[in-house]
């Protein structure tokens, strides 16, 4: 059946990938931001756009809006996209009318994937490999030591996104490569969000494997690999490419989510080690991902399987697709290849199989002609969204030699 359908944060590539998979399923999407334009918003697939108060400083306000819009325009599916508007609209169900279908997991599950130490945890009672991990309550703490961890050391809040009285703190991984950098890097934290993790760095690819559940049953799952990531130590993916499923990572992703009996769309990242090639956990997203259109792009249409699960679940998982597909993050992969050039490899933390700058920039150079490289946001069927990308690449880059009105 034909639905509307509210897809929150329109400037994630998240949004548009969702925005245009819905459209052309033939559902009406309509696109929200906290700005006028958006690049979903900007995509011929988007059937209406709204702006609506900023979740990060006005959460309720951000939740009074939705409810309000969804009950106005007869809104029959509401998908959040970041964590933010996540655990804001999760908090808060009771305000969004009771017609609208929220195909994600409760609060409670919610918060518990977004604790990176409750997940490991988890893990490790369900016998997922993880990385040797000990929690520092303070920025005093000196367990790392006491516990044996040897350097470096990778340093994780418990959460990526940290909820004060009146807004949100964003956190980072950092890296310490001995004690007085440790308590330094620990030192310069704000203390309202600790306890943090202290985790070995696990040397190797990382590979993150997608799935859609439906009431912890697999409707869907993908794999994928990244190839270049923003900055190129290790963040957002900016070139990735598909891969068959790791039968291990797959058993292990789907047995947390079984266990969290889990509703909806997540993807869970591994390192795979060097020294014994097994995966060990990094984290879990409870929502989609950046890098969702690669998915799609190699046949797993992850947004329409989804909301289709709304109505008829699947039968049998989608486990195969398309192997050897490529998408590329344009913008991003220009920030990572800046990064690369104009800062050592000290710097940027690289590991000691990092490609030199020259072949970082032939790898670079070589994707503009790889015929299995799809371009994320340039699509020749919607022109609009890479358009607005560019021009708002263009003002961030520009914004400090322009003169201020």
């Amino acid at each position: 059946p034909r639905m509307r359908i509210l897809v929150t944060d329109g400037n994630t590539r998240a949004a548009l990938a969702i925005t245009r998979s819905l459209g052309r399923a033939g559902h009406d999407v309509l696109v929200g931001a906290n700005t006028l334009r958006s690049l979903a918003g900007s995509s011929r697939h988007c059937r209406a756009r709204v702006c609506y108060p900023d979740p990060d400083r006005y959460g309720p306000s951000f939740v009074d809006f939705i409810g309000d819009y969804i009950a106005h325009e007869a809104v029959d599916v509401l998908l959040p996209v970041t964590d933010i508007t996540l655990l804001t609209i999760g908090a808060n169900r009771a305000r969004i009318p009771a017609h609208c279908a929220m195909p994600f997991p409760d609060l409670d599950t919610v918060k518990t994937v977004a604790d990176k130490a409750a997940m490991m945890a988890l893990a490790d009672r369900l016998g997922v490999d993880i990385p040797r991990s000990v929690t520092v309550a303070a920025a005093t703490d000196s367990a790392a030591t006491e516990h044996g961890l040897s350097f470096p050391l990778v340093i994780k809040p418990f959460k990526s996104r940290v909820a004060t009285k009146t807004d949100w703190i964003y956190t980072a991984v950092t890296y310490a490569h001995d004690a007085a950098d440790l308590q330094q890097l620990l030192g310069g934290l704000d203390p309202r969000i600790f306890p943090v993790l202290l985790q070995e760095k696990i040397v190797g690819p990382g590979m993150g494997v997608c799935i859609c559940a439906h009431r912890g049953t697999v409707l869907a799952a993908f794999a994928h690999q990244r190839l270049r990531e923003k900055p190129p130590s290790g963040g957002v993916s900016v070139l990735r490419e598909s891969v068959a499923l790791d039968p291990l990572a797959f058993e292990f992703a789907a047995r947390m989510l079984d266990e969290l009996n889990w509703h909806g769309v997540a993807m869970v990242e591994f390192k795979q080690d060097l020294r014994d090639g097994r995966p060990k956990l990094m984290e879990i997203n409870g929502r989609f991902w950046g890098s969702l259109q690669l998915a799609i792009d190699a046949g797993v249409d992850f947004p329409r399987i989804l909301v289709d699960s709304l109505s008829q679940p699947a039968a049998q998982p989608l486990v195969e697709y398309r192997t050897g597909v490529r998408t590329r993050w344009l913008w991003g992969d220009i920030d990572a290849l800046m990064l690369r050039l104009f800062r050592t490899a000290a710097q940027l933390d690289l590991p000691p199989y990092a490609l030199s700058k020259p072949r970082y920039l032939a790898d670079f150079m070589t994707s503009f002609v790889d015929p299995a490289t799809r371009l994320e946001v340039e699509r020749l069927n919607d022109p609009k969204p890479a358009v607005y990308e560019m021009l708002e690449w263009l003002g961030r880059v520009l914004k400090p030699v322009l003169p201020s009105a």
